[in-house]
């Protein structure tokens, strides 16, 4: 893997091993070892949208691991004023030792990583934030263990999040059900892509059908960055897709809740949900900071062999 573009550029032997590792670097962490894997190497962080749990968990992965994180916005660099991002591309490459970039087009990464010489990770794009899934299924087997043995409830807007969840059944053997008003499905692409891969996907347009047999339930916001101006007419058209109780309550006894935030509380989820036994919100966001230290990791560093046991 010279990139992380999407969660597909993952074979299901370095999915195993990236979970593995971020088990190990959690317990590292939370034992308080210090380490040095990333020392003297740095990471350029390149933000066209804003954001809270990706960079704050590159960073202090960056630091935890001994190296150094550059955060750079799209305005602050030459690409705001219009320089072709494979010239960025190239003389990043000669600075910094991985590029992670956080932007509204997945196609600006896809250029931007043609013409790097350095690990490209996508931090988030239009069509898939292979981070935040890392993330997801190292909490979902925290709490479920063995992944082929879940069932999860998508429900909401197929976006990118969706994209990636629905990717990531073919490396894990995870069953995912997906639920969103007609009109927002997940890409028909990427579908078909997971499907040939081997993805188990249903589709189940009724959320309280879609729960019954569901292990996790997971949404996400109605309304992402870039769409403000559907806010109203997405408002109307999710209605039936809220996650509150009484959805949850439809499911298993011991499902857990997931939304890779922020959230807007009221509309894809209630308060007393997020806030319910049921949520392990909270634990997810965590571990994006143990997710991210295992990309730069086994894109950039190494752990001397007596540290792998």
């Amino acid at each position: 893997m010279k990139h992380l573009i999407s969660i597909a550029d993952l074979a299901p032997e370095e999915l195993d091993e990236l979970l593995k590792l971020m088990e190990k670097l959690k317990e590292e962490r939370y034992s308080g070892r210090v380490t040095d894997y990333l020392k003297n190497k740095s990471l350029a962080m390149i933000f066209e949208l804003p954001s809270t749990r990706t960079r704050i968990s590159f960073e202090v992965a960056m630091t935890d691991l001994g190296g150094h994180a550059l955060y750079l916005g799209w305005n602050d660099l030459q690409l705001g004023r219009g320089e072709p991002i494979k010239d960025t591309a190239r003389v990043l490459s000669r600075y910094v030792h991985a590029v992670m970039m956080r932007v509204r087009d997945h196609s600006t990464i896809e250029e931007f990583a043609k013409y790097s010489t350095v690990p490209v990770i996508n931090g988030l794009s239009n069509l898939e934030h292979p981070c935040q899934i890392l993330a997801d299924l190292l909490t979902i087997k925290e709490y479920k263990g063995d992944l082929s043995n879940v069932t999860l409830a998508w429900i909401g807007d197929g976006n990118n999040v969706c994209n990636s969840i629905i990717l990531s059944s073919a490396l894990t053997g995870m069953k995912v059900i997906v639920s969103t008003p007609k009109g927002y499905e997940p890409n028909e692409k990427i579908v078909k892509k997971a499907l040939e891969m081997g993805a188990k996907v249903v589709f189940e347009s009724d959320p309280t059908k879609a729960v019954v047999e569901a292990d996790v339930i997971y949404t996400d916001v109605w309304t992402s960055m870039g769409q403000e101006e559907e806010r109203e007419k997405r408002l109307k058209d999710f209605k039936l897709y809220q996650v509150k109780q009484k959805l949850v309550d439809k499911a298993k006894d011991d499902v857990v809740v997931m939304h890779c935030l922020p959230a807007h509380r009221g509309e894809e989820i209630t308060d007393e949900v997020i806030e319910g036994k049921h949520s392990i919100v909270f634990d997810q966001a965590e571990n994006r900071l143990h997710a991210q230290k295992a990309i730069l990791l086994k894109l950039i560093g190494g752990i001397a062999e007596e540290d792998k046991e």
